[in-house]
């Protein structure tokens, strides 16, 4: 798809003048108090119901309240909506709304010369201005003057449309961000139909907060449509879309629901063993509302015990999951390394962050790959799958699901805080349609002896033996069992043969082939990924075409094993770029099954790709120009 002028027509309406535009890309920012992700998150949702794509980029401090009007204590959130495929929360804004001097400090450099500020008058007081270190306001000087600057006292204007109400001034401040989303709705043409219904949900049982909220939002409209401080408002045409149901979905509720139903295509019970940790914390949170779809969650004293419980729940005839992030995976290995020993099915969701140790709690990373791959005692292989976007999150769901349950085996789901907080719209499935996944358990035994460890000739799974079913009586535990019998054995003989075995079930897993995007059939540069970096390469390769750049992308989903025909696709190209959030774990992996001269583009920031970067890189690279 090629990139289009961002705008296209102007009108005059009763309102003023109207813009339509293509693409907008609108990030909002304040004190971790100021309800940006709320607003952001009321905005995304109205512009997902006008059809329109869209991607989005929360970021927020990892303290609950961050010091206030702090630059550490800056939350934003960014949204990128289009009258066409989106794949990106957009490299940089075109409007930034900043609430408050460090609000505006902390995104600034972000904001190209001749996009729009609106900024928060009243909080540009000497005091806040001296926690950001401004010797002067920006806003009495000329350093804005290349901007479009829109100065509105947004505090002053939310306390003067609530006083009416029966609110202290420190209530009444806090539904300024009402009032800025009600402004920017008016902006973009936005309906607020559906955020009045969420305010009346949420603060029903309290009618007067309720009544101030809503007159904010409506006052914030009301002075986008009087004021003469703004030249137009803007229109965004819907996105083509295939016909169907859609929802936005962020990537933690769309693996939830990924849970839920293949645990319904299996027809068994689901049963989560968590500890709360950010970002995975939303799995826990959602999965604890669904207790009608046979849902168990359980949230444990700590990480052990949570992939402990799962454990026993999928020894009980139940799918059992556990979900974290990177500190509490490296908790979990022990029991990670029995499921493999036990060859019984197990999800563990890592949703990885910056690392190491605490490290960046609420931003992201991809950093957790090589410990997924060996990061237990002994030869303990693990299937990997990645999702590549917050929708696709479900159906890598229903992947991990069905490797586990067909050939009995834990499965590690790679999500990451990009996919996990961030949203996009997501065309919900028919449930027929869905793929079944057949599940089943040993039979009650009979005359013969059980054999625990006999092995299906297809997938080398074991047979899954539910405890209490008559005859099938055998040991579990942490030992190296016998091949066959699951007699404990020390003999040397057997103990290569069963990690081989548990090698080869890993190694024969029907992954699907590796798809290739070539258009002209003839790229010089291929350029892999895994996991978030999807979009970013997809908009990256999609911008180097534009210059001239032959350039192929291929994205995996399976990390372990590794497609079949990787390797074919790999040397098909004589130049290969793999763009991480790490410092090269997939590269590495990849020059070493497949001695390519695979070279890495490597970042920690804790923030994805722009596509600008990696159009930059695919361009260097193709010149043979150093990365």
């Amino acid at each position: 798809m090629v990139s289009v002028p961002r705008q296209v027509t102007r009108r005059e309406a009763a309102v003023g003048t109207v813009e339509q535009v293509h693409s907008v890309v609108i990030r909002f920012a304040g004190d971790s108090g100021d309800g940006m992700q709320l607003t952001g998150d009321r905005f995304t949702a109205e512009t997902a119901g006008l059809g329109n794509d869209l991607a989005t980029l929360p970021n927020f401090p990892a303290e609950i309240r961050a010091p206030q009007g702090t630059l550490p204590g800056v939350s934003s959130f960014q949204l990128h909506f289009a009258d066409h495929e989106v794949l990106t929360p957009g490299d940089a804004p075109d409007v930034l709304v900043a609430m408050n001097p460090a609000a505006l400090k902390a995104n600034l450099g972000d904001l190209p010369r001749g996009k729009t500020i609106i900024v928060n008058t009243d909080e540009f007081t000497k005091r806040n201005l001296a926690k950001v270190g401004y010797a002067a306001s920006p806003l009495e000087d000329d350093s804005l003057d290349s901007y479009r600057l829109h100065p509105v006292p947004l505090t002053s204007l939310t306390v003067e449309a609530l006083r009416e109400f029966d609110l202290t001034r420190k209530d009444a401040e806090r539904a300024k961000n009402m009032f800025a989303l009600g402004l920017l709705s008016w902006m973009y043409h936005r309906p607020t139909t559906g955020t009045e219904r969420f305010l009346q949900a949420k603060f029903g049982k309290k009618p007067e907060i309720l009544r101030a909220n809503l007159a904010a939002l409506r006052a914030g409209w009301a002075f986008g449509e009087t004021t003469e401080a703004f030249e137009a408002s803007y229109e965004v045409a819907p996105a083509a879309a295939e016909s169907g149901t859609y929802r936005n979905v962020t990537g933690n509720i769309a693996l939830s629901y990924g849970l839920v139903a293949a645990a319904h295509r299996a027809q068994l019970p689901l049963v989560l063993g968590s500890y709360p940790i950010t970002p995975a914390s939303d799995i826990l949170h959602t999965l604890s509302g669904l207790k009608r779809f046979g849902v168990t969650t359980i949230q444990a004293e700590d990480e052990i015990a949570a992939i402990g419980a799962a454990l026993g729940a999928s020894y009980g005839g139940a799918i059992g999951v556990t979900t974290t992030s990177g500190p509490g995976l490296a908790l979990k290995s022990e029991t990670i390394g029995l499921a493999v020993s036990l060859e019984l099915p197990l999800v563990i969701v890592d949703v990885q962050r910056g690392g190491p140790s605490t490290g960046l709690p609420t931003k992201t990373e991809q950093s957790d790959l090589l410990q997924a791959m060996f990061g237990r005692n002994g030869e303990s292989p693990v299937p990997i799958v990645a999702p590549r976007s917050p929708a696709d999150c479900f159906d890598a769901a229903l992947e991990a699901v069905r490797i586990a349950t067909v050939y009995r085996t834990p499965v590690l789901l790679l999500s990451d805080g990009y996919l996990a907080n961030g949203s996009e719209p997501w065309k919900l499935p028919s449930v027929s349609e869905l793929p079944r996944i057949d599940v089943h358990f040993a039979p009650a035994g009979g005359d013969v002896p059980f054999r625990p460890y006999e092995r299906d000739p297809d997938t080398l799974a074991r047979p899954w033996a539910v405890p209490g079913t008559p005859g099938l009586q055998h040991r579990i535990g942490g030992i190296e069992k016998a091949d066959g019998t699951g007699e404990i054995s020390y003999d040397p003989t057997n103990h290569d043969r069963m990690v081989r075995l548990r090698q080869a079930k890993v190694d024969g897993i029907d992954a699907a082939p590796l798809e290739v995007d070539d258009p002209s059939g003839d790229a010089e540069v291929l350029v892999v990924g895994w996991g978030s970096t999807y979009g970013p390469i997809a908009a990256g390769a999609r911008l180097a075409r534009e210059n001239g750049v032959r350039v192929a992308t291929a994205h995996l989903r399976h990390l372990n094993p590794f497609p079949a025909n990787t390797g074919e696709v790999l040397r098909r190209y004589p130049k290969v770029l793999v763009p991480e959030m790490n410092l090269g774990q997939l590269a590495l992996l990849l020059r070493a099954r497949y001695l390519v001269d695979a070279r890495g583009y490597n970042q920690v920031r804790g923030l994805p790709f722009s596509s600008a970067e990696l159009a930059d890189a695919i361009g260097k690279l193709a010149s043979s120009e150093e990365i």
